[in-house]
């Protein structure tokens, strides 16, 4: 089979779909991989590099695109649009239920697309998701420290504290992979950390693996706006596979929060959490509204890409060479996990939670 792998256009998106590693596998096994020129010299894979893999080194998007096969980061965008059609194969990071305009692109094309998101394991979790969940998580309490800086329009609040000065109060929406990453950088700093979820037994684990040290609240209206209202950082970490995030922070709390207080809303992918929030970018990457300021970066993991990269390859290895040695149709066929990460097929979304955000649109 032949792989393509493209260079990311999104802004300041500089991850790649496959580093030398995973080409070595696929060569190794009879594949031709069709690298776009310059596609990994962001995380410092030079085109050397994949040609002593055994890549082929094309000179143009058009031509990597051309393959059987794609494999990416980010979603396809729209002046990519023209490159999708009936005998591809994509396999990415899609989050479909926000963005209508590529889901009707995709399905109109004809192409076959796999969403890294969806892919799940035995365990019910997302192991495509989790790698750069956890960048994600532990990326959110890091920026968030530098825009709560007042140069930064922040309120100039130090997340640890100093002795005899209170630590800043980290409040978490989720409890999952980005929140528990989350966590374990905000307790590092030092800060005050409360992390709220439905799940009582992820509450608990986050309880017995830092005894003291994070509050665990079970999350309602009534405690997410509570907590929210005592935040310096409120870092957006809920997810419902495929579909679009709930939206828990409404627009009138935003008035009441601590002015200069920083929302991270890593969920954004998924539409974001906070009613007021919006995608932005690395470039771009806040906004205020009624004196919060907001960060919504679409794609956080962009900004450290040669780790993620390297993480995001450990997880998606296994799957990218099922879907080379036995085409996308087998490969799933025997694989229910990766069925799961079937969202376009035959024109049409076929990922039911998918299907359902994008009802009516």
């Amino acid at each position: 089979m032949r792989i393509g792998v493209p260079k990311e256009i999104k802004v300041h998106e500089y991850r790649v779909g496959l580093v030398p590693a995973s080409v070595g596998e696929l060569t190794a096994r009879g594949h031709a991989v069709l690298v776009e020129q310059g596609a990994g010299a962001a995380v410092g894979y030079d085109d050397n590099a994949y040609a002593a893999a055994g890549a082929t080194i094309v000179p143009d998007a058009p031509a990597a695109w051309g393959a059987d096969l794609v494999v990416k980061v980010k979603e396809p965008q729209p002046l990519e649009f023209p490159y999708l059609r009936p005998d591809l194969t994509l396999f990415t990071y899609l989050h479909l239920a926000p963005d209508p305009r590529q889901a009707k692109a995709l399905c109109d094309s004809g192409c076959t697309a796999l969403a890294y998101e969806t892919v799940t394991d035995v365990h019910g979790g997302l192991p495509l998701l989790a790698p750069m969940s956890a960048v994600a998580g532990r990326m959110a309490v890091q920026v968030g420290a530098h825009w709560l800086e007042k140069a930064q329009g922040g309120r100039g609040v130090l997340l640890g504290g100093v002795p005899g000065v209170p630590a800043g109060h980290v409040v978490i929406l989720g409890a999952g992979v980005v929140g528990s990453h989350a966590a374990r950088v905000a307790v590092g700093l030092g800060a005050e950390v409360t992390v709220l979820d439905l799940s009582l037994p992820r509450l608990e684990a986050l309880d017995r693996e830092y005894p003291g040290r994070v509050r665990t609240v079970a999350a309602t209206r009534e405690t997410i706006e509570a907590y929210a209202l005592r935040a310096d950082l409120l870092v957006g970490a809920v997810l419902v596979p495929g579909a679009a995030a709930p939206r828990l922070i409404k627009r009138e709390l935003l008035a009441r929060m601590k002015t200069g207080s920083v929302i991270v809303d890593v969920a954004i992918d998924q539409g974001g959490c906070v009613e007021t929030s919006h995608p932005t970018t690395h470039a771009d990457p806040t906004y205020v509204v009624d004196g919060v300021i907001h960060y919504g970066v679409a794609n956080m993991p962009g900004a450290v890409p040669r780790t993620s990269a390297q993480a995001l390859n450990n997880a998606t290895r296994p799957f990218v060479l099922a879907l080379a040695d036995k085409g996308w149709q087998q490969a799933v066929a025997e694989d229910p996990h990766l069925a799961q990460g079937l969202n376009v097929s035959g024109g049409r979304l076929v990922h039911p939670a998918v299907a359902a955000a994008l009802a009516g649109n």
